[in-house]
């Protein structure tokens, strides 16, 4: 099968390609030319701006591709441009879409109104009345909004359709780095990993990348998909303390080791707090050298001995308490004393 797929580089995009050619498909790549694979280097590219698919028509006949697969289907816009731009050139289209489509999105956006959908959502589950769902947090995201692209799609009939809406996917050159916050505390050794409860209850529906691009792949394959939505997923949406993080649910009493004393304890467990996922997706710029100003650096647990290094490599004024994550909860006094030794240096 000829297959043309617009996007196609990055995460889920080349997941479905490396498994499209891993099935012996004839693909074509089609994209901005900005990021290139050395996974695939003899999977044929063709580069260009998809907001002007329609100077590309000649060379979209010349491959005559059996489906499209778009990737990158962001705003009405895009899919009217692709439905008119290749209704002459293939037999049917498939479109990524995902699950904010549906109302219950928009009640966790505050955007909708009423008592909450019936689990686990089905395809024909109610979708959004409000549109453009992350335009008053993401001033970029202001034409965003993927019920105006699956409208686009299955209401002409030019081109046979089929639309994949997918989850939070997850995953090898997930550039939004859904599981950072996980990961990055277990390579750090961290005792603990804390959740608010709230958080730790927290239901999203899932997909690991490849099993993902394998659903892709099943779509663009199988004619009987044409006209069809379909939800992608792992068959439970476990809460955040069993998907993302196993075992890392704390209450007051497992820190008894940790922090003694019994007030403090609660206090500090009854203030933490669910972090919207914009706050671990922010980017924290790099540097390319230290600072100007005089640096110190304190260090309490192993975990911290690499960055402990570095600063010492760097002469910075050192301290090493022997103490775990919270000391300055449970013995603020010396802490505050070394910080005090350290500023004197």
């Amino acid at each position: 099968m000829r297959i043309l797929v617009i996007g196609g580089t990055k995460f889920i995009g080349f997941a479905a390609v490396k498994h499209l050619w891993g099935m012996g498909h004839e693909v074509t790549v089609f994209h901005r030319g900005d990021t290139e694979s050395a996974e695939l280097p003899d999977v044929p590219h063709l580069h260009g701006d998809r907001r002007r698919l329609a100077d590309f028509s000649d060379d979209f006949k010349r491959l005559a591709p059996d489906v499209v697969l778009d990737t990158v289907a962001y705003t009405e816009r895009d899919a009217r441009t692709a439905m008119a731009t290749l209704a002459s050139v293939a037999r049917r289209i498939v479109v990524l879409s995902s699950m904010d489509v549906y109302r219950a999105y928009g009640g966790v956006k505050g955007s909708e109104s009423g008592p909450p959908d019936a689990v686990p959502l089905t395809e024909d589950a109610p979708l959004r009345v409000s549109l453009y769902p992350d335009a008053a947090d993401v001033p970029e995201a202001k034409d965003y909004d993927n019920i105006l692209v699956e409208r686009a799609v299955m209401g002409d009939p030019a081109l046979p359709a089929t639309i994949l809406r997918l989850p939070a996917v997850y995953g090898p050159h997930d550039y939004q780095h859904r599981l950072f916050y996980y990961l990055k505390r277990m390579d750090d050794h961290r005792p603990a990993i804390l959740l608010d409860e709230g958080m730790a209850r927290w239901r999203w529906t899932r997909g690991y990348v490849e099993n993902v691009a394998a659903a892709i792949a099943l779509a663009v394959v199988d004619e009987r998909a044409a006209g069809r939505v379909y939800n992608v997923g792992e068959p439970d949406a476990l809460p955040e303390a069993r998907g993302c993080a196993p075992s890392v649910v704390w209450n007051a009493e497992d820190w008894r080791a940790v922090i003694p004393d019994d007030r403090l304890r609660q206090r500090m467990v009854a203030e933490l707090r669910p972090r919207p996922l914009a706050f671990f997706q922010e980017p924290i710029p790099g540097f390319a050298h230290g600072p100007d100003a005089p640096c110190a650096y304190l260090q309490f647990s192993a975990p911290y001995a690499r960055a402990a290094w570095h600063a010492r490599r760097a002469s910075w004024a050192y301290r090493e308490l022997e103490a775990g994550h919270f000391h300055m909860l449970v013995d603020p006094a010396a802490v505050t004393n070394a910080l005090l030794e350290l500023l004197h240096l």
